[in-house]
């Protein structure tokens, strides 16, 4: 992949975690996705879990990869979990979410051919 499809790769990835994390979240998903404190009647991690499918899809799409879309998902969810748990700050939290986009290049890079 040449170094500008990569940068606008990962500028993609990037504006669509942004999107995702903001307007598609929601006040609802940000509260009910947290296990530690409940919405009362709403399962917390079918808010957690659509959560993570709305970032999984989105690098899925942008990446064209359905094994990075499921990465992205099981990171996300792992990630976001920890942040309700208070065991990572919210920054600490974004970073790790930069970080994957960038791992997620990386693989892109490692292997060209991922379904």
């Amino acid at each position: 992949m040449a170094s500008y499809a990569l940068l606008q790769t990962f500028a993609l990835l990037i504006v669509a975690h942004a999107v995702a994390d903001y307007p598609l979240q929601g006040e609802f998903l940000a509260k009910a996705k947290n296990r530690f404190a409940p919405v009362p009647g709403v399962p917390w991690y079918q808010a957690l879990g659509a959560h993570a499918v709305i970032h999984g899809g989105a690098v899925g799409l942008i990446t064209g990869s359905l094994v990075l879309g499921l990465l992205e998902m099981f990171s996300h969810m792992l990630i976001d979990d920890l942040k309700c748990a208070r065991r990572i700050s919210y920054n600490v939290d974004q970073l790790l979410h930069v970080l994957c986009k960038a791992l997620w290049l990386c693989l892109l890079v490692w292997f060209p051919g991922l379904p």
